[in-house]
């Protein structure tokens, strides 16, 4: 495996050993990027065939940390390496990505990423890389995903205000929904609002942890109330949840995670019956969908255990460790087909995005100093030093 890191912006070798689920292997603790004060390291481990899983599925992916403020780029390598490729940004939340450009929630800040390489180019093993290139400003809205409508219209759960939103010229946010229980907004995160399912380029679903119309009043209904929500008719297609995230439509079947219950749940979206198609060993967040494969992250307690929650009671009859990681699960059994674990600093993570026919992807952070070197110059010809086929720019007239 390889773990790149902000400091260096060079990935560091370490060993490569068959991992086992209560023995995973150890690599060397990636070093803190400048400018951060220096952590005491997180160890990743992987499955050993995750892979050729993504070399047969011809994908890589990443998954977001807000906790620790870190974007991860996950992709293969010669030989059989699996790389690990991380950038700072500060309180990293949900993300839209495509095999080009990603947009990435922050702690104020809704950043546009494009890779600026080229059809077919490499440079040391990785075939993408994503550069920042524009921030939308927006305060701290506690953003959490991420959506781009089918004419480009970039819209975000803005959870802090329980609605959702788009982008200002002028102020920091344009209100586009709010659910009808929500009397005004307000800065009170009161339903905590959280997850949006994207279909055929327009918002279809949302999640929330209860129908609060108080300030956090969600804290006191977490285990139980937690409702998906229909966008276009306001209408509530279940409540039968527990602190549900990520709500995803595949394949024409409606998905979330029942976080507080530990669960992966298809939900009918006429009598919002849901069924558990696996259990997920951590508080689930974030999912992304390759065929019929789900990719979902875990994150630990903040407090030891999961209390009040479905989920601790689980874990303890299951004789079971809470885990943070993203897990592969085959949605035809439920089974665990592939994993990445994290141990150490890392404790909490919040989306998984998927990028299919890319192999090996990287970014460049804020952090990283190459990003002042990050020159490139659109419309120019390959090998056309003289800029002869270049755009010329027209004479001002008289």
């Amino acid at each position: 495996m390889q773990v790149g890191s902000e400091k260096s912006g060079k990935p560091e070798k370490t060993e490569k050993k068959v991992t086992k689920l209560k023995a995973p292997e150890k690599t060397a603790p990636a070093a803190a990027p400048e400018g951060v004060p220096e952590k005491k390291g997180t160890q990743i481990s992987c499955s050993r065939g995750l892979s050729s899983w993504l070399e047969r599925h011809n994908l890589s992916f990443g998954f977001t940390s807000y906790q620790s403020g870190r974007l991860y780029l996950v992709g293969r390598l010669p030989k059989g390496r699996v790389s690990f490729h991380e950038r700072h940004f500060v309180h990293a939340m949900g993300v839209a990505a495509t095999p080009q450009r990603l947009y990435l929630a922050t702690q104020y800040q809704i950043w546009r990423l494009e890779n600026v390489m080229g059809r077919g180019a490499t440079a040391d093993g990785f075939d993408r890389n994503f550069v920042p290139r524009n921030a939308q400003t927006t305060g701290d809205l506690d953003a959490h995903e991420v959506g781009v409508e089918k004419g480009g219209r970039v819209i975000f759960v803005n959870t802090r205000f329980s609605c959702l939103a788009t982008f200002s010229l002028t102020h920091s946010f344009k209100p586009l929904w709010k659910p009808p229980f929500i009397s005004r907004l307000a800065p009170e995160d009161r339903c905590h609002l959280n997850g949006l399912a994207m279909a055929d380029g327009e918002a279809r679903f949302v999640t929330a942890v209860c129908k609060s119309d108080i300030i956090t009043g969600w804290r006191d209904r977490r285990a139980s109330g937690g409702c998906i929500m229909d966008v276009r008719s306001d209408a509530m297609v279940t409540e039968d949840l527990s602190m549900p995230h990520s709500p995803r439509l595949h394949n024409g079947q409606l998905w979330v995670l029942d976080s507080g219950r530990g669960e992966l749940c298809r939900v009918d979206q006429q009598t919002g019956k849901r069924e558990a198609v696996a259990f997920l060993p951590g508080f689930a967040r974030g999912l992304a969908f390759h065929g019929h494969y789900a990719l979902i992250g875990l994150s630990l307690p903040r407090d030891g255990s999961f209390s009040g929650l479905e989920l601790d009671g689980e874990l303890a009859k299951r004789d079971a460790e809470p885990w943070c990681g993203v897990q592969v699960v085959d949605t035809r059994n439920g089974d665990i087909v592939e994993w990445i674990r994290l141990t150490g600093d890392v404790r909490e993570l919040f989306d998984v995005f998927v990028l299919p026919g890319v192999r090996c992807p990287k970014a460049t952070g804020l952090l990283d100093g190459s990003i002042r070197n990050e020159i490139t110059i659109e419309n120019w010809a390959a090998g056309d030093e003289r800029g002869e086929n270049a755009p010329k720019i027209a004479a001002a007239s008289a």
